[in-house]
C-alpha cells in the first residue's frame, strides 16, 4: 500500500498556529446594574499588539501573550475541510474620547460627570473597558479549497468559508469605582466569513495568509469582580488578518 501524502485530500489533518490583526466598528455598549442603567453610543475600540520579539513570540511560556489563532482542520472530503479553532484577539476602548450616554445613575458623584448627554472617558475614572486576555472566540468552521498551483514541491491553494461559535472574553473592566472585574466568562455569540490564500511546501509544511469578516454579539459581560448581577452588552463587526504556519498529514492509506 502507498501512503498518501498530496495536502488536503480526504483524511488529511492540517494544524495550525498564527497571530492575528483586527479592527472592530464603533459600538454601543450598555450597562445594567443595582443603581444605573445606561448606554454609551458609538465607543471607538482597537487591538492591542504585541511589539515583536523573539522570547515573547516563540517562547512556549508567553506565546498566548500576543493576538493569535490555533486550530485543527480535519478533510472528510478532497478540499473540503472542518475547522475547530481560537482566535486570540485583544478589543481595547480608546480612553482619549467623549461619547453620547442614555439612561441614569443613581451615584451623584458620577451622574454629574455627564454634561449635555456626553460623557469624558480620558481620565478612566469612570470606565475602563478591555477584553485583552482576550476577545476569545472559540469556533467551528468549515472551508472549501482550490489548487491554483501544483508542482512536486509547492502547492497553492484559496479557500472560502465560514465558522460560528462562542465568546470566552477575560474581560478587564472598572466600572464607577467598583473592584475590577478580570475573569473568563462565557459571553456571547459570534460568526465569520472567510478566505484564506494556503502554501503547502514538500506536501506538508504549511504557510497561509487568511481574512475574516465577522460579527460579535456579547449579552452578558461581567463588569463587576464579586457576583453581582452587574453586566454590559454589545455588538459590533469586526475584520480580521491572520498569518501563521502549521503541518498537515494523512490519516488515511490507499490501496
Amino acid at each position: 500500500m502507498k501512503a498518501q501524502n498530496e495536502p488536503f485530500k480526504k483524511g488529511s489533518v492540517m494544524l495550525f498556529w498564527g497571530w492575528n490583526w483586527s479592527a472592530y466598528s464603533n459600538s454601543d455598549i450598555r450597562f445594567k446594574g443595582n443603581g444605573y442603567d445606561f448606554q454609551l453610543e458609538n465607543v471607538k475600540a482597537n487591538d492591542r499588539q504585541s511589539a515583536f520579539r523573539w522570547n515573547l513570540y516563540f517562547n512556549p511560556t508567553k506565546v498566548t501573550v500576543p493576538q493569535v489563532n490555533y486550530r485543527i482542520t480535519y478533510f472528510p472530503k478532497d478540499n473540503f475541510g472542518i475547522t475547530l479553532g481560537m482566535d486570540h484577539m485583544k478589543y481595547v476602548m480608546d480612553q482619549n474620547q467623549t461619547v453620547e450616554i442614555n439612561g441614569y445613575i443613581t451615584d451623584t458623584v458620577y451622574a454629574s460627570k455627564i454634561q449635555n448627554g456626553q460623557i469624558d472617558l480620558s481620565d478612566g475614572e469612570f470606565l475602563k473597558f478591555e477584553h485583552t486576555d482576550g476577545l476569545n472566540y472559540i469556533n467551528l468552521g468549515a472551508q472549501k479549497y482550490h489548487n491554483l498551483y501544483n508542482k512536486d514541491k509547492f502547492d497553492v491553494f484559496v479557500s472560502y468559508g465560514g465558522g460560528v461559535g462562542a465568546l470566552l472574553p477575560k474581560s478587564n473592566i472598572t466600572l464607577m469605582g467598583n473592584e475590577r472585574s478580570d475573569r473568563f466568562h462565557l459571553a456571547g455569540f459570534g460568526a465569520d466569513l472567510r478566505t484564506a490564500v494556503t502554501l503547502v511546501a514538500w506536501k506538508h509544511v504549511v504557510a497561509q495568509v487568511e481574512g475574516k469578516f465577522g460579527y460579535i454579539n456579547m449579552p452578558d459581560i461581567k463588569t463587576t469582580l464579586n457576583n453581582k448581577p452587574d453586566k454590559a452588552m454589545q455588538d459590533f463587526v469586526y475584520g480580521e488578518i491572520d498569518f501563521g504556519i502549521g503541518y498537515t498529514f494523512n490519516t488515511r492509506r490507499n490501496n
